[in-house]
């Protein structure tokens, strides 16, 4: 089961995440960024999900930048008040706290960096800006919007062809713009489709993007794992 934690960015800022480790060894780690509403139980679910794979998963709690334990509602009002959430922390902040996540899982191997909705957005950022051996973007809200970033690691974006908030237009313009890398798109889902928190949610396609997910990661991981201890 997921705990939390709490980590420590380079600045000194000290921020609490859900954390969740495999029984045995594991296959790397994976930090999982959240979406607008913030660290809520769903990213201790999702941390959970990834470690019954074989990963140590983290979900840091980005908000802390701006006020400990913030948590919004499903809701429009909820969507807002996170949109002034993220808006109020400066991106190298933000990059810091996802580069200092990534490192308190380092010990576990090879590391990707994930997110859904606004904290996959920033998954796409850290994946171009930081060290990550991998990339897993979750219905990326705005990685319409920053095109210019190309992530230096095997990077896997998965999105509905019903969401209204990154339409299909959208995705082929970053389909266009960065063709190498590997796309999913679940017919009739909307956004949100991972999170059964929402009413949104679709179980298959949230059962096949874990599964595409792991592949992913097991296979860009497979010559990155450093060798057992002898």
């Amino acid at each position: 089961m997921a705990r939390r934690v709490s980590v420590t960015a380079a600045d000194g800022h000290a921020f609490e995440a859900w954390r969740a480790d495999p029984p045995a060894r594991p296959k790397g780690g994976i930090v999982l960024l959240h979406a607008v509403y913030g660290l809520t139980e769903h990213m201790g679910a999702a941390c959970d999900a990834f470690a019954r794979e074989g990963f140590a998963a983290l979900a840091p709690a980005l908000y802390d930048r701006v006020g400990r334990g913030i948590v919004h509602p499903y809701s429009h009002e909820g969507v807002a008040a996170g949109s002034r959430c993220y808006a109020a922390i400066a991106r190298e902040k933000m990059l810091a706290d996802i580069a200092a996540a990534g490192a308190a899982l380092r010990p576990a191997g090879p590391v990707a960096v994930s997110g859904f909705c606004s904290g996959g957005s920033w998954a796409w950022s850290a994946a171009a800006a930081l060290d990550f051996d991998a990339a897993v973007i979750f219905y990326g809200s705005h990685v319409p919007e920053r095109l210019d970033e190309a992530p230096r690691c095997p990077t896997v974006l998965h999105y509905g062809d019903d969401d209204a908030i990154v339409p299909m237009d959208a995705i082929a313009r970053i389909r266009a713009r960065h063709p190498t890398l590997a796309y999913h798109i679940y017919p009739g889902c909307k956004h949100a489709f991972f999170n059964p928190d929402q009413a949104s949610y679709d179980a298959a396609a949230a059962a096949l993007a874990l599964a595409r997910s792991v592949a992913f990661l097991e296979r860009h991981f497979a010559d990155r794992h450093d060798p057992p201890a002898t």
